[in-house]
This record gives structure tokens, sequence and C-alpha cells, in this order.
């Protein structure tokens, strides 16, 4: 995964593609970042991890451009998002998130709120980078309360 995002920075620098190059550039430091602090080569699960906080990051972005009428930044953040959703596993459908969730409340067994850290600790391996957590979470949430 690393090195695939490494190989396209090179053919987006020979393209002269500048906006890719620029999302692929930041891409690369956060994984560097990434790397430095927990010292050592980062795996592909946590690759994914770090672009999955990239495309949070920039649709929360988008959110406030929305808000502030800047169609122009919504726009471009958009093309952002959809060049990290590249490099991102097939996402999951809400059908099959879902299942997962149902898996984990038959395995956990919750009784309340309290159980959330329990139910979310048994989906995050099988979810994470594949569905919206922050989806994934709310449903949760539903189902206890």
């Amino acid at each position: 995964m690393r090195n695939k995002i490494y190989a396209d920075l090179v053919a987006a620098m020979k393209q002269q593609d500048k906006e890719r190059l620029s999302v692929l550039r930041m891409v690369k430091g956060a994984i560097q970042l990434e790397e430095i602090n927990l010292k050592h080569e980062l795996t592909d699960d946590e690759t994914i991890g770090v672009l999955a906080k990239q495309i949070k990051i920039r649709k929360e972005s988008v959110l406030e451009f929305q808000k502030g009428n800047r169609n122009d930044l919504v726009e471009s953040t958009n093309r952002e998002i959809a060049i990290l959703n590249e490099y991102m596993p097939e996402q999951l459908s809400e059908e099959e998130v879902i299942k997962v969730i149902d898996e984990a409340f038959a395995a956990v067994n919750p009784t309340s709120q309290k159980d959330m850290g329990k139910v979310m600790g048994y989906v995050t391996p099988k979810l994470k980078g594949k569905a919206d957590m922050s989806f994934v979470s709310q449903t949760i949430k539903s189902r206890l309360s």
C-alpha cells in the first residue's frame, strides 16, 4: 500500500498532475509522521488508518466550507477525497455493516450503554477502513438505547 502511494507520487510528478501530486505528498507526510510516532514502518492496515483519518478531516472541512458558501473549496476538497478513496479498500454496504453489528450483539450480548466499548471493540477490527466508523457508532448507540 505504502509503496503504491510512493510510486503513484513519482508518476504524478512525471505527469505534472499538480492536484494528485499535492494530495499524495500530504499523504506521504502523514504516513512518515505516523511512522516516526510509532517507531516502525506502517503495515497496510495502519496505512489505511492514516488514509481514513485524512478523508475524515476533509469531509469535516467540506461541511465547514458549505456553511461558509465556499463552493470552490468544496469542489477541490471533494476531488482530494476522491483521490484518497482510490487507495482505500472497497467500502462495505450498509447491510454488510449492520450484519457485522448483529454478530457483535450476538457475541457480546450488551445490556446497556455501558457496553458500547465492548461492542465497538468487537466491530472495529472487522470494519476499520471498510466502513464509516461514525455511522457504525451511531447505529450501535441507537440499538443500545
